[in-house]
């Protein structure tokens, strides 16, 4: 991997209104740590920085910083992306920390992995991949930090994984990750379910309100046999009438 170059300009601005400012003005401002050196403060442009990151998105890049002050350069040094720090709300990039690098001394990276093909256990029988990991930690020389590791994954059926002891890293790559660790794996499909009520779980109908309808249905049926009986008196009172 080459060393991207990119121009920094010293920072002397401290304190979050001066911070605020160097942001209207359209830099990052930066940290640059590492390596046994003072750290430095810096400010970065930022439309240079995000083409840069948008052209090499997702892969480790190593810038080679140069700081200036005006036209003098202060000094230039190996450098890796530390931390980003992004707005919560817009997503803006609102600070950077660098951290210097030797480039004959091996760091610890974190690299990207890419599945290639498409899983049988997926294609045939409806399965899903699943990653379980989507990044590895390496260890190798700065120059040599792959831009991802590829995962061959065409053969799995359902059940299948690939662990950590299957894949081939680059020449002068390790890693100190569990060999045993599952990297990608294919799942059965989701069975679905029947949606519907259980005989056990049907809502019973209250005792009470069971013997509230059955006294309910008692009057009434008292009432239609005193019906008859009322009949009876009118033509009785009406035969002694005549």
């Amino acid at each position: 991997m080459e060393e991207i170059r990119l121009d920094v300009q010293l920072r002397n601005e401290v304190g979050s209104r001066k911070i605020k400012k160097v942001r209207r003005q359209n830099f990052v401002p930066a940290v640059v740590y590492g390596e046994e050196e003072r750290s430095a403060v810096v400010k970065v442009d930022r439309r240079t920085y995000e083409r840069i990151t948008r052209q090499h998105k997702g892969q480790n890049v190593i810038f080679h910083l140069y700081v200036v002050d005006g036209d003098k350069t202060l000094g230039d040094y190996s450098v890796i992306v530390k931390e980003e720090q992004h707005d919560p709300v817009s997503d803006r990039l609102q600070h950077i920390d660098f951290n210097r690098i030797s480039l004959t001394k091996a760091i610890e990276v974190k690299v990207p992995l890419l599945t290639k093909g498409e899983a049988v256990g997926v294609k045939r029988d409806g399965g899903s991949l699943d990653h379980v990991l989507w990044e590895l930690d390496v260890i190798c020389l700065p120059t040599q930090i792959p831009e991802g590791i590829e995962i061959e994954v065409s053969s799995l059926e359902i059940g299948d994984s690939i662990h950590v002891k299957d894949i081939t890293l680059p020449p002068g790559v390790r890693t100190k990750h569990d060999p045993e660790a599952i990297l990608v794996s294919v799942v059965p499909p989701m069975k679905e379910e029947p949606v519907g009520v259980p005989e056990e779980a049907a809502v019973k109908e209250p005792e009470v309100l069971k013997e509230k309808k059955k006294e309910e249905a008692t009057a009434v049926d008292g009432k239609a046999e005193k019906a008859p009986k009322k009949e009876e008196k009118a033509e009785g009172k009406a035969k002694e009438e005549k």
